[in-house]
């Protein structure tokens, strides 16, 4: 399986050339970068300590011609780029990228019509396994509880909520048989009276080198249910992310997520 990585002199691109390149079965078949990007003909390994004999590139068409999988956690206006070419190639897909807008996320449900796409706000075994906790727990706290979604990360994230935290509302509303579109309440400010139960609320923290705290409270009357996933580091999205790579190998076209790739659904 020939691996490249979008963004791969960034925070995350780096981790995913890394555990590219840690990963038996697997190549790194090329690391891609934005024109202006100051690392450009570097060694994609320089940030490693070891030499991959593939330089950092802007050529898309190259890294996509000589790859299996792109993997892309970059920002969406990026990724939709990518997508196109990607189209051209029949590169398969594994994003990360967070932010889309609907119309965006449209794209990739079209694209996924022809291309093979692994499409998750967040990559980690563990988040994906936390989901699956909430979508029961919600079966059980769907009266009488209300529900806010918590999340925290360092202070150079520009999105918010992050996509994991909306991740979490969608699993909550869809087990509630709810509408998120129609129940999120995004931050409260003023008098703003009772709380509405239908709603599930959101809280936004950016601060320092946080990596990702997220925590769902199930708020009854004389007790409350906390279900937290705390990220120390940015690993675990990185190996999510090969292991997807590696189940769209002999999958048909389609939209998957990590419920998917781990078995969840």
């Amino acid at each position: 399986m020939r691996i490249a990585i979008a963004g791969a002199s960034g925070r995350m691109g780096k981790i995913l050339v890394e555990t590219v390149l840690n990963t038996s079965g697997v190549m790194l078949s090329g690391a891609l970068e934005r024109p202006s990007a100051i690392s450009l003909g570097q060694d994609a390994g320089v940030f490693t300590g070891r030499e991959t004999g593939l330089e950092i590139t802007d050529d898309i068409h190259r890294v996509l011609a000589d790859s299996d999988v792109l993997i892309d956690f970059t920002r969406p206006e990026g990724t939709i780029e990518h997508l196109k070419v990607a189209r051209r190639y029949h590169t398969r897909l594994v994003i990360g990228t967070t932010g889309f807008t609907e119309s965006q996320k449209a794209e990739l449900v079209a694209a996924a019509r022809t291309l093979r796409i692994v499409f998750s706000p967040n990559m980690s075994m563990g988040v994906n396994v936390t989901l699956k906790l909430l979508q029961i727990a919600a079966a059980y706290f769907s009266t009488g509880y209300d529900i806010e979604i918590i999340e925290a990360h360092h202070r150079n994230k520009v999105d918010a909520p992050s996509g994991t935290a909306l991740r979490m509302g969608e699993v909550l509303a869809t087990a509630l048989d709810r509408n998120l579109a129609d129940c999120a309440l995004y931050g409260r400010h003023g008098t703003i009276g009772e709380r509405d139960p239908s709603t599930i609320g959101f809280s936004v923290i950016r601060g320092g080198d946080i990596g990702g705290d997220h925590t769902v409270m199930f708020a009854g009357t004389g007790e409350r249910i906390e279900i937290t996933h705390k990220s120390a580091s940015r690993l675990a999205y990185a190996q999510g992310a090969v292991k997807a790579a590696c189940f769209l190998f002999d999958r048909p076209a389609g939209l998957y997520d990590m419920w998917d790739v781990l078995d969840l659904h």
